[in-house]
C-alpha cells in the first residue's frame, strides 16, 4: 500500500469483520511523526492470536491462508525507524497504533483521508465512527453521532448525498488544517 490512508482502510475493515460497533480513527502529524491509531470495541483477540497477528501466514479468514494488513503496515512503519503496538483484548475490542517518522525517505504519505473515511461511513452506515486529524494544536472530526442528530434515524449515512456531504466536508477540512499548519510553519 502507498498511503497511510490505504492502510486505514485495510485495518478498519479488520474491525468491521470482528464486529466492532464504534470504530475510533485518529491521525495525528506532530513535529516529525506521523501516528495512525485505530481502536475498536470488536471481538478483540486471545493473547495467542495477538502474539502470532503481524505474521502474514496468520489470519483469521477462511477464504485464503494470509492476512497482509497488519504485516504490511508494521513494515511499513518500521521502515521509516517508526513501530506498530497491537493491544487487544477478547471481548472488549482492539488498539492499533502505528508511528511513522515522517522526514524519513521511505515514510508513505497520508493520501486521501476524506476519501477513506467516506468509503467506510459508505460501507457501513451503522458503525459509529469518530474520526480526528491533529497537526500540532489544530484538529478537525467527524463524528456519526453528531450526524445521526442532525438527520434523524429515518436517514441512512449511506445515501448518496450524505456520503457525498461527508467527503466534500472532510476534503474542505483537511485543505484548511493543512493550510492553517502551512501559515504557522
Amino acid at each position: 500500500m502507498k498511503e497511510i490512508a490505504l492502510y486505514t482502510l485495510d485495518i478498519a475493515q479488520n474491525s468491521i469483520t470482528a464486529q466492532a460497533r464504534h470504530l475510533e480513527v485518529t491521525l495525528a502529524e506532530e513535529g516529525e511523526t506521523i501516528t495512525l491509531t485505530i481502536a475498536d470495541d470488536g471481538k478483540g483477540m486471545s493473547p495467542e492470536l495477538l502474539a502470532t497477528v503481524s505474521d502474514p501466514f496468520t489470519t483469521t479468514r477462511t477464504t485464503r491462508k494470509m492476512g497482509l494488513g497488519l504485516p504490511l503496515l508494521r513494515m511499513a512503519a518500521e521502515r521509516t525507524g517508526g513501530s506498530l503496538r497491537i493491544e487487544s483484548q477478547l471481548g472488549v475490542g482492539t488498539t492499533v497504533t502505528a508511528v511513522f517518522q515522517a522526514s524519513h525517505i521511505d515514510c508513505p504519505p497520508v493520501g486521501d483521508m476524506a476519501g477513506s473515511i467516506t468509503l467506510l461511513l459508505q460501507g457501513a452506515p451503522e458503525l459509529e465512527l469518530c474520526y480526528t486529524h491533529k497537526m500540532g494544536e489544530e484538529q478537525i472530526g467527524l463524528d456519526t453521532r453528531q450526524l445521526r442528530a442532525e438527520l434523524g434515524e429515518a436517514v441512512s449515512l449511506a445515501e448518496p448525498e450524505v456520503v457525498l456531504w461527508v467527503r466534500d466536508y472532510l476534503q474542505e477540512q483537511e485543505t484548511l488544517l493543512r493550510e492553517h499548519k502551512g501559515m504557522k510553519a
